[in-house]
């Protein structure tokens, strides 16, 4: 049993830091877990973890998530759920992503659920012949969104094929999900004609003879907002690190709590005149005597070189990045009055809660023009992970 997680603290710990680090928050991730899971009751839970629990840490995630109540762990390769397994981590796990050159037959081994969306069927009865144990298999029909997954076309005929192998004994024909494309975009019509679709595979399945234990489609925005979609199990990706997965809602609204805060200590501060350039290129120069201080965080840590002004909070306000981001460092500009002799090790926090009205991974996404999602996930393992609630 997991202790209600802690009220949301808007300060890092007391304790020294590495010079650069993204702190994660492991009772966040409880938190969240448990709002995913009340949203979605009665259907279960699939915290997704891959992409390295998207750049949170997918082994340290996962066991957090578990023990906050999620039933099921998805991964995008069978090598990412090999990794958990390597790590102790035992969970029922999903992995749904595959080429020709995929392990199936240490998947199977491993007891890693497989997603199929046809073309691996020989391939994972070759591995279950292998490994002498039938293969676990979530049959996956594309219902619009136009990536991997069976056509409507050949639907019947790919059941029909798992369905003989079933019989067999090689494979156990336990799920049919799918993916959905603008379940962000609630007010769109396409994630209804998705919706009709997965029912008509379902039924095709059922009939043919497939006992199904999980029928599953919803990622997070449609846990949100469309309860229509959750079915079984519900596979929860963004949500389960605090991010909103809409433009509209922000992750308080969602009542979610951001994992990561991304932060460093100023490496540099040093007064400057006006007009003077800062960073390749010198798009950026100063309106009057200022100071600057460096941050030693860059592209090569994930920080996004094509952001415009990302945030950067230091000293209790927020200042905009001057100029490009470096691969190893950025610029901020603190104005007149900082002074620099008091700078040099201060902490400065690129993205975090957004408790104490510093900046957000949502803030950066709109600096760089794209999604919360790749904030988090990029952020490069150059930069250590220091995980908090991690003893319970």
């Amino acid at each position: 049993m997991t202790s209600e997680p802690a009220a949301p603290n808007s300060t890092l710990p007391a304790v020294r830091l590495p010079e650069r680090a993204a702190v994660v928050d492991l009772d966040a991730i409880r938190h969240n877990v448990g709002v995913v899971r009340k949203v979605a009751a009665p259907a279960r839970v699939m915290a997704v973890v891959k992409a390295d629990g998207y750049g949170h840490g997918a082994v340290q995630v996962a066991r957090a998530a578990l023990e906050a109540g999620a039933s099921w762990l998805g991964v995008a390769h069978i090598s990412e759920g090999l990794g958990l397994r390597a790590a102790g981590v035992d969970a029922p796990m999903l992995a749904w992503l595959h080429t020709p050159d995929s392990n199936f037959s240490a998947a199977v081994a491993a007891g890693i659920d497989l997603g199929c969306s046809g073309w691996e069927l020989e391939r994972i009865v070759a591995a279950a012949r292998e490994q002498e144990r039938p293969a676990r298999v979530h049959l996956k029909i594309d219902t619009g969104l136009g990536r991997n997954g069976v056509t409507a076309d050949r639907w019947e005929s790919v059941v029909g094929e798992a369905v003989e192998y079933q019989d067999e004994g090689l494979l156990r024909v336990v799920g049919v999900f799918s993916h959905l494309a603008v379940a962000d975009e609630p007010e769109r019509p396409e994630t209804d004609a998705q919706l009709d679709a997965f029912r008509e595979a379902i039924a095709v399945a059922e009939d043919a003879g497939c006992d199904l234990e999980m029928r599953h489609i919803a990622n997070s925005p449609a846990v949100f907002s469309r309860p229509d979609a959750h079915f079984d199990l519900v596979r929860a990706g963004i949500s389960i690190y605090g991010l909103s997965p809409f433009i509209d809602q922000s992750s308080l609204d969602l009542g979610l709590r951001p994992a990561m805060t991304l932060r460093a200590t100023l490496s540099q501060a040093k007064r400057v005149p006006a007009e003077q350039g800062v960073s390749y290129g010198l798009t950026y120069r100063t309106a009057s005597p200022c100071t600057l201080a460096l941050v030693p965080l860059g592209y090569a840590d994930g920080v996004p070189r094509t952001s415009e002004r990302g945030p950067v909070r230091v000293g209790g306000r927020t200042y905009p990045v001057a100029g490009r981001v470096a691969m190893d460092q950025v610029v901020v500009d603190l104005g007149p009055d900082a002074d620099p002799e008091l700078l040099v090790g201060a902490e400065a926090v690129l993205f975090g809660t957004g408790a104490d009205g510093g900046p957000t991974a949502d803030d950066w996404a709109r600096a760089t023009g794209t999604i919360n999602y790749e904030i988090v996930t990029r952020i490069s393992q150059r930069v250590p992970r220091i995980y908090l609630g991690e003893d319970l």
